[in-house]
């Protein structure tokens, strides 16, 4: 019921208005089954991905498996590497196992860091031998901006990426793996009797949620790769550096919602995809937004407000400055109706369901 009322309140409020508000930091709204551009801001700003480095890690296994190099029913150990990956964790003792299937819903569904190492153990003999065909792979598709350092998106100087190069892994991943769509939009798993939930409010809270991805570290902000099903038409939204969890629930669904009830027949002529929109000759370098993400332990723990002077630099569903603040104040208003669990930072051991702090601890995903 709740859920059925924040759409219903997003759905008046995108009528009544233009455009979603602008951001002041890198978004994209996007058709996959195209790769056309219905929105975008700063897409190729330089950012950390945090755990939307699980996408390439997810797309690596599946190629194995499709190689006949794993299998979904095999166990794959628990090494000593692994368990001394930080939460978000299963927390596996050494020699534990894990079947494929379960270790890849545990790292898209729980996010979990030391599951990532054992997938990259069982594929490639080593993590370093895994990072190095994440960084292959990402060349193949296209990810110009995007470097690999490690499996889960622990934070690194070198781990880096862009929205746009998050676009294109997130398409490829639906597009070339489809088979495994249902695992992208599970609220939850259990491995035993322990029930391990996603960070995704939007699973629970916006019509036609489908998946994908979240990700939060201090430097990065939260994260997250939004999709959802209407009617047969998906969409997907990229949202980088949100001050915590509900704010990023409520961006990513103001530009889903924009995007389901603007489409019409003149995205015929729309030829600007996520390949053909010209590289931001002015994109920023890596950045981090440390002292506005509202974690404990991150920086001054307050709410990020957009200050007005961002400036965008690559809009393609642009429109009038009073339009954008009209849509801004109105997506304002819903803020309570949208919100969903703001459930980062949680221990390994927590359930997705729970209610939690208004300062999320500052573990990475």
């Amino acid at each position: 019921m709740r859920s059925r009322a924040a759409w219903i309140v997003a759905t008046l409020l995108i009528w009544l208005t233009a455009s979603p508000p602008a951001s002041a930091n890198p978004t994209l709204l996007f058709e996959p089954a195209t790769g056309k551009i219905l929105y975008a801001e700063d897409v190729d700003d330089i950012w950390h991905p945090a755990s939307l480095t699980k996408l390439m890690t997810a797309y690596v296994a599946f190629e194995a498996i499709k190689e006949g190099k794993i299998r979904l029913d095999d166990k794959i150990p628990c090494s000593l590497v692994a368990t001394l990956q930080p939460p978000s964790k299963v927390g596996l003792n050494v020699g534990a196992t894990l079947s494929v299937e379960q270790a890849l819903q545990a790292v898209i569904i729980k996010s979990a860091n030391d599951v990532t190492v054992m997938l990259a153990e069982a594929v490639s003999g080593s993590e370093s031998a895994f990072i190095d065909r994440m960084n292959a792979t990402a060349r193949r598709l296209g990810m110009t901006h995007t470097n690999f350092v490690n499996t889960n998106g622990l934070p690194d100087p070198g781990q880096l990426t862009s929205a746009r190069d998050i676009a294109k892994i997130a398409r490829a991943v639906v597009s070339d793996y489809p088979q495994y769509a249902s695992y992208w939009a599970m609220p939850d798993m259990r491995i035993g009797k322990r029930r391990l939930g996603s960070h995704n409010a939007l699973l629970r809270t916006f019509e036609g949620a489908d998946g994908l991805k979240t990700g939060f570290t201090c430097d990065s902000g939260y994260n997250v790769v939004a999709s959802a099903t209407r009617d047969g038409r998906r969409l997907m939204a990229v949202v980088l550096g949100e001050s915590s969890g509900n704010e990023r629930a409520i961006r990513a669904a103001s530009l889903l919602e924009y995007g389901f009830q603007t489409y019409d027949w003149k995205q015929l002529f729309n030829t600007t995809t996520i390949d053909t929109l010209p590289m931001d000759p002015s994109a920023k370098g890596i950045t981090t937004v440390r002292d506005t993400v509202a974690a404990w332990g991150c920086g001054a723990h307050k709410r990020h407000t957009a200050t007005g002077k961002h400036k965008s630099k690559s809009k393609v569903a642009t429109s009038k400055d009073k339009s954008a603040k009209k849509s801004g104040d109105a997506a304002g208003d819903a803020r309570s109706a949208l919100k969903g669990p703001d459930t980062e930072g949680a221990s390994s051991n927590s359930s997705a369901g729970a209610a939690q702090p208004q300062a999320a601890q500052a573990s990475p995903e």
